[in-house]
């Protein structure tokens, strides 16, 4: 038996990127580190912008990395283990994170700010032109 998806109906062509990303988002269930999305309103009202903050507590610039990878905003964190202090209570661990989000068509990141151990990463969608284009038909004999 095959199995049923939203993405199977014959009039939802080229979907397939689309499903592998959702299936991929179902399996991923860490939550480190905990993040905020918010909707900003443009200066001019109409441009929506989107903000992600992520709790970066105790990691410095130097321990961060953003990127885009294809239709992905990408947040890696790494904090080297510090081998010349000596703990005698070890609460705050030394961790690592990788965070995914998948972008939209036309989303760009426009900044990204560290204050106070929280991570702002700004994201726009510039408005797209509608494009309709007539395509001709061509008869053949």
């Amino acid at each position: 038996m095959s199995r049923m998806t939203p993405f199977s109906s014959p009039l939802l062509l080229g979907f397939d990127a689309m499903e592998k990303t959702v299936e991929r988002l179902a399996k991923s269930g860490d939550s480190y580190p905990p993040y905020n999305i918010e909707r900003l309103s443009g200066a001019d009202g109409k441009a929506e912008r989107l903000r992600i903050t992520l709790a970066v507590a105790g990691f410095a610039e130097n321990d961060l990395d953003v990127t885009t990878e294809e239709n992905q905003l990408v947040v890696r964190g790494r904090q080297n283990d510090d081998t010349e202090r000596e703990f005698l209570h070890r609460g705050i661990a030394a961790r690592q994170f990788q965070r995914c989000f998948v972008l939209a068509d036309g989303m760009r990141v426009i900044t990204a700010e560290l204050k106070n151990g929280l991570l702002s990463i700004d994201l726009d969608r510039p408005e797209s032109e509608r494009l309709v284009r007539k395509i001709n038909i061509s008869v053949k004999d």
